[in-house]
């Protein structure tokens, strides 16, 4: 199916963006609009009944197998009576269905509801993640492009790893997100100060121009509450490595 660019598109234009307000809900009328826009991708009510009972963890009416408008009532009810997180999963799974063109147009579709919407999420290469603020999603993307210019992957990486944690459904992991910007933090300190053997509170207490004050003070008590977990790393490191050191204080 090809799609083609609709007017607000090849304009440039693009609706108000709402404060966010909805984040760990699937709204009643988000589900419906989401149907709606599920019929256009010319798959069939069939198989958008199998990737629903599938994303929902219900089974299909086995009465049912012609393409009418009572197969259409079945997948809104079951649409509507789904644990909220599955309906961003059947979000993911109706993307994989898709042919490039068209996961193109149904993220950008969804998207745009989520941001005039106010909902807390955005579909990015066909995965649902934590959506902030624009200024937030701003400085977000500016920090990683500075990372990757800079070549320091292994802080460009933990900041993605952050960024999952807090997407997690139904409930954000904000201690993994906490724990992998200080790692990130950490590695970008070392790789500026040259100790690279040094945790991230003695990198700060060596350079205490390093960082601003007051921020400096705030960032080392920060790094103790993270280090409970004895999660250090240094740039260059791979995961699975940084993963066997994450249960003990680090000695490179």
């Amino acid at each position: 199916m090809q799609v083609k660019e609709r007017f607000s598109k090849r304009m440039g234009l693009q609706a108000l963006t709402a404060e966010i307000t909805t984040r760990y809900d699937a709204p009643e009328e988000f589900r419906q609009y989401l149907f709606f826009v599920m019929q256009n991708y010319g798959l069939g009510l069939k198989k958008i009944r199998e990737v629903v009972c599938l994303a929902s963890k219900q089974a299909p009416d086995s009465s049912q197998w012609g393409e009418n408008d009572f197969m259409k009532s079945e997948i809104e009810e079951k649409m509507r009576s789904s644990f909220w997180p599955y309906i961003y999963d059947l979000i993911e799974m109706f993307y994989d269905k898709l042919n490039a063109p068209e996961k193109k147009d149904f993220s950008d579709s969804i998207n745009e509801y989520f941001l005039i919407h106010g909902i807390g999420w955005k579909l990015c290469e066909g995965s649902i993640e934590y959506r902030g603020e624009d200024i937030f999603e701003n400085d977000l993307k500016l920090a990683q492009e500075a990372l990757k210019q800079r070549h320091l992957n292994d802080s460009k990486r933990e900041i993605v790893e952050a960024i999952k944690d807090m997407s997690r459904k139904p409930d954000p992991d904000t201690t993994g997100a906490i724990q992998h910007s200080i790692a990130a933090l950490e590695c970008v300190c070392r790789k500026i100060s040259g100790d690279e053997k040094d945790t991230l509170g003695d990198v700060i207490k060596k350079h205490p121009d390093l960082v601003p004050s007051p921020l400096n003070e705030a960032i080392s008590k920060i790094w103790g509450f993270s280090s409970e977990q004895g999660r250090h790393l240094r740039e260059g490191r791979s995961r699975r490595t940084r993963q066997t050191l994450w249960s003990r204080p680090c000695r490179c």
